[in-house]
């Protein structure tokens, strides 16, 4: 089965773009020491997903003395772009009309048209203060 590239890093590629976001430019261990705030994880898991975002021309890289320091090819602004289109893409049909309508709260009317049952209406705390007395 054929797959084609997703648009949306993976977790890892993720959080190791957020690092560069935040640093701009900068070596394994840099990148390496922003993601350990959230999820410690190898130098060398670190240089890999590194390597995989040049591949796929989401970073740049240059030779700084014996390191490479990494580099954004593509801003937030357009990897934001590119995930809300696979979102749009996906879940929405293409339709931007309907992810607004989804957004906005209005897509509640047509699950309803669906015959999706509403979810159980919540017991008010009175009630839930009787009860257990």
């Amino acid at each position: 089965m054929h797959r084609t590239p997703r648009d949306m890093p993976p977790p890892l590629e993720m959080l190791c773009l957020k690092a560069l976001w935040s640093l701009g430019e900068a070596n394994v261990r840099e990148v390496q020491t922003v993601v350990a705030q959230s999820r410690p994880l190898a130098y060398t898991t670190i240089m890999t997903v590194l390597e995989r975002l040049v591949r796929k021309g989401r970073l740049g890289r240059r030779k700084a003395g014996r390191a490479f320091v990494y580099s954004l090819q593509a801003s937030r602004e357009a990897m934001r772009r590119a995930a809300i289109r696979e979102l749009v893409d996906g879940f929405f049909d293409g339709s931007e009309a309907d992810l607004v309508r989804f957004l906005s709260g209005s897509e509640t009317a047509a699950v309803a048209d669906a015959g999706v049952p509403d979810p159980p209406a919540p017991v008010p705390e009175a009630t839930i203060d009787t009860v257990l007395l």
